[in-house]
């Protein structure tokens, strides 16, 4: 296994425990994950390693275990995983292909800490920064209970971090360090503060906090066509490491709980 081979699935085994799933059964080197529906990520089916039984029957038993639970079924392919047959036999069956993501990285080894300014990098509380992140994003009042449960889930070291000016804040995010490696997930910044710069000091302190604590690489994942993003995390050198993207079962008769 080469080396970037290896820090791919490194990276992907980590991600899928910074944002666990409630419950997930394993069929076969395919993971499938629940969560009463909040997030794609989190109520998919990843194939993880190489599988067995026929397509078919698995894909059959995943879209009757996902009906149970009044779900879209959803696959979550990646470019590091052998998928070609699988993504072919669902785009035939009219699963929608949706949300081509990009994971990125940046080595954190050797990297300096923001410049001092007067704008202030604090880590908060888990129920604070949850109420923060809800005003930031005007997420509904019935999916923060769901959003609190995967955060909940969460088994390594969180920072829950907060740019701020005076009072204001300007920007949060979440951190979760697992070993060497540091994942950033729910970067958001004020509407009014947009192309300011205060998403890349974010982002940069949180890489400097796993940097203090032994991370040597962090990750990240941003939706291909979501430029400004792209171009933020460029900035603090980001690089694409893999690419995953969502197939969509059809609609169904069937009422989904899918958020």
């Amino acid at each position: 296994m080469t080396e970037i081979t290896a820090l791919r699935r490194r990276v992907e085994e980590a991600s899928l425990n910074a944002w666990p799933a409630m419950q997930q059964i394993l069929l076969d080197g395919w993971l499938l994950r629940f969560a009463n529906g909040f997030t794609k990520r989190a109520n998919s089916i990843i194939p993880l390693y190489p599988s067995l039984q026929p397509v078919q029957n698995k894909v059959r038993y995943c879209e009757n275990i996902y009906a149970r639970e009044r779900l879209k079924t959803i696959f979550r392919l990646t470019s590091i995983a052998e998928v070609p047959v699988l993504d072919e036999y669902l785009a035939a069956r009219g699963y929608q292909y949706t949300d081509p993501t990009q994971v990125l990285c940046a080595p954190l080894t050797h990297r300096s800490p923001p410049e001092q300014t007067s704008q202030r990098f604090d880590l908060i509380g888990k129920n604070d920064w949850l109420t923060l992140y809800a005003r930031l994003t005007g997420m509904p009042e019935h999916a923060q209970s769901l959003h609190a449960a995967i955060l909940n889930g969460i088994q390594n070291t969180c920072a829950y971090a907060v740019l701020m000016e005076g009072e204001i804040p300007l920007a949060c995010g979440l951190g979760v360090l697992e070993q060497e490696l540091l994942g950033l997930f729910d970067i958001v910044t004020h509407v009014d503060m947009r192309q300011t710069g205060a998403g890349t000091r974010l982002v940069a302190s949180l890489l400097s906090w796993g940097a203090q604590r032994g991370a040597q690489t962090g990750y990240l994942q941003v939706v291909a066509d979501n430029r400004p993003a792209r171009r933020l995390y460029e900035k603090t050198g980001f690089t694409e490491l893999y690419r995953y993207w969502y197939r969509v079962a059809p609609e169904e008769d069937h009422p989904t709980r899918q958020t």
